[in-house]
């Protein structure tokens, strides 16, 4: 009985550290395998018809403005300014009646002046690999840039890139460490998770019928 015992605390021990060796060479690998594709400098990305804005709450659980989503939106607003693009996608989660992530970022983006005939909506993007393969399966584009923070673009346009997407990421500002601390060890988990995806075929939720980018 003690060997079982011992040979069962061998192997969890093994399994365990397997999984802390995945996680950092995941995440080591989306680092690398994207940094060429992914800047702070709108004039390092291309110029391209459709940006893929992802989706994140607008307000934080305290109902307070969120700092990512309105950093997004900036970001937005600077690439269509500067006629790096003409068209968005805003993807996220509808998953709720009272939430409602595409919607929220479409009012925020029309606020800030790009017409709405501009803007199109994904209400099927879930996760990320939702909406970077929905992008191109749904909305028929093979070449973006992805709008969202550093360490989600970097995922991103892996995931991207890995189902055959010419993808850049414009990096949205940062929110400081300490407010962002929490989401930046989640990430740590989500490349690991997204990694993942990737060496087992995961595919999108949902399909639907195709969206005609002019």
């Amino acid at each position: 009985m003690k060997k079982f015992i011992k040979n069962v605390i061998i192997i969890f021990l093994l399994l365990f550290v397997a999984g802390i060796i995945f996680i950092f060479w995941a995440n080591y690998t989306m680092k690398k395998d994207s940094e060429n594709y992914v800047s702070y400098q709108i004039t390092d990305v291309p110029t391209i018809k459709t940006a893929l804005l992802l989706g994140t709450s607008k307000t934080l659980n305290n109902g307070q403005p969120n700092a990512y989503f309105d950093n997004r939106i900036e970001a937005a607003w600077q690439l269509y300014r500067s006629g790096k693009i003409q068209y968005i996608i805003v993807s996220g989660d509808n998953s709720r009646k009272d939430y409602n992530e595409p919607e929220d970022m479409q009012q925020a983006l029309i606020r800030k002046g790009i017409p709405e005939n501009y803007i199109f909506m994904d209400f099927a993007g879930f996760r990320t690999l939702d909406s970077v393969v929905r992008a191109k399966e749904i909305f028929g584009q093979h070449k973006i840039i992805i709008i969202s923070q550093k360490f989600h673009n970097e995922r991103a346009v892996f995931l991207a890139r890995q189902n055959g997407i010419e993808a850049f990421g414009y990096n949205a500002k940062d929110v400081n460490k300490y407010a962002g601390f929490k989401t930046n060890l989640r990430e740590y988990l989500a490349k690991a998770k997204a990694y993942y995806d990737v060496l087992t075929g995961v595919e999108p939720k949902f399909g639907g019928q195709k969206v005609l980018i002019p």
